[in-house]
């Protein structure tokens, strides 16, 4: 075996349809396109959305639903995250910037501390919101709440 006489495996390789080259090849004439049309055409392209004329899905169903442009999107973050990052950079205050520099949040998002986990140092902790059962595990545990 050497190079000049290697060949890809039997039936792997398919040749081209050489379309538009004469009768004689099958594929002459119309090109395999029919018969007029703008698909026969050159240049055509479909809208997306087009259907042959037929009226489009996306109009055919009706507009639904409701977009809150007043919505508030918060980034969920509980307590016991809030425990770990305390006792791993041995932390009093947890505000924004301490969450913005463990990678929690980034700088645009709002932060809202839920109630998951368990705090058992005293803390001040410092969020846009609080679950009602997060506020009193924060002051249960000693600690101080600061809404934004």
């Amino acid at each position: 075996m050497n190079l000049s006489n290697l060949k890809p495996a039997e039936g792997s390789i398919k040749d081209r349809k050489r379309i538009g080259r004469g009768t004689g090849s099958g594929y002459g004439g119309t090109s395999t396109r029919g018969h007029k049309g703008a698909k026969s055409r050159s240049g055509f392209s479909r809208k997306p959305g087009f259907e042959g004329g037929q009226m489009p899905i996306q109009r055919r169903l009706p507009k639904f639903g409701f977009k809150n442009i007043n919505r508030v999107e918060y980034k969920a973050i509980n307590l016991s995250t809030l425990q770990q990052l305390a006792e791993a950079k041995n932390l009093t205050k947890i505000g924004l910037e301490e969450l913005i520099q463990a990678g929690f949040i980034s700088a645009s998002q709002w932060v809202k501390i839920l109630a998951k986990g368990a705090v058992t140092i005293n803390l001040e902790v410092e969020a846009h919101a609080f679950s009602k059962k997060a506020e009193e595990s924060i002051i249960a545990a000693g600690g101080t709440i600061v809404k934004l």
